[in-house]
């Protein structure tokens, strides 16, 4: 049996992103199983997995803003940036005011390159940079270009308080502590961690892990799955004849379709029952919309 779907999952502390894809592929018994955006074993929140058909949508899902709510602690830095590392600097933060801090915690708002952890699965030289670490190894690291379109302090209980972050993708939540810290003078480091939000998926929504194997057991998980569409809503929509559809299926370009957004490039294409069969992509050397993904339908044709 083959499963195509998307679930959001409610990922548990303690549990990594790839013990949940793994778990996921046992209940199921769809080999095709995949997350969009690793979580740190310690954070919790929304993890989206994609199943079947589901795992080739998986980079649009990973492109997508996040939302998170970081509980960072001033006054103590650890080598990993969060509260699993050795304390590598104790300093006296009392003397902060929140306005101090929310002035620091704005200056990072907008476009900058932020280096990773090297206690993160980022790899170099073919091994993760975690694995370096472990062994007294740094390395030079390439930073990213990363957005954080919005910081917000919602809690201040110092030297604890808690900033809700909204930010793209590639963003190390625990280097924003680090290099907050840094900024204040005091160091910091990363108390707790939870996703929010990943795309169009909510923690208000998220399926827990016992929920998710009480579902298998009963009979009833495919109430708990998503169309595998859901993570390609934000693109504009076609609809294509029977004619039209024949050719997308066979790989064949399109010279027209019909939709408000042509200016995107790219494009969703229904069958005219309402079935997803292709990720379009504008060809401008050629003048007509190819297909970059097809879907297949649910019988396997």
């Amino acid at each position: 049996m083959t499963i195509d779907g998307i679930l959001n999952l409610d990922k548990p502390r303690g549990k990594t992103s790839f013990g949940v894809v793994a778990l996921v592929r046992r209940l199921s018994g769809e080999r095709r199983v995949g997350h969009a955006g690793t979580l740190d074993p310690d954070a919790t929140g929304v993890l989206p997995v994609c199943l079947g058909q589901g795992t080739r949508l998986i980079e649009f899902l990973a492109e997508a803003t996040k939302i998170y709510r970081a509980e960072i602690e001033l006054g103590t830095a650890t080598d990993t940036y969060d509260a699993t590392g050795k304390v590598t600097k104790c300093c006296d933060s009392s003397h902060l005011t929140k306005e101090q801090v929310e002035t620091a915690v704005s200056s990072f708002i907008g476009f900058t390159n932020q280096t990773p952890p090297m206690y993160s699965a980022v790899k170099q030289k073919g091994v993760p940079l975690y694995r370096w670490a472990r062994a007294g190894v740094e390395l030079p690291r390439r930073a990213r270009r990363v957005e954080l379109s919005r910081l917000e302090i919602i809690d201040w209980k110092p030297p604890l308080f808690t900033l809700e972050v909204e930010c793209s993708k590639g963003t190390y939540i625990r280097s924003l502590a680090h290099d907050l810290g840094q900024k204040l003078g005091c160091g910091a480091h990363l108390k707790s961690l939870v996703r929010l939000k990943s795309g169009p998926f909510h923690i208000k929504d998220a399926v827990s892990i016992s929920r998710l194997e009480e579902a298998f057991r009963q009979g009833s998980w495919a109430e708990l799955f998503h169309p595998i569409d859901v993570a390609v809503l934000h693109l504009p929509a076609t609809v294509v004849d029977e004619e039209g559809e024949k050719a997308v299926i066979n790989g064949r370009p399109l010279d027209s379709i019909k939709t408000t957004e042509v200016s995107e490039k790219i494009c969703r294409a229904y069958s005219r029952d309402g079935r997803l069969i292709a990720i379009l992509r504008y060809d401008e050397a050629r003048g007509c919309w190819k297909p970059d993904k097809v879907f297949k339908k649910p019988d396997g044709t």
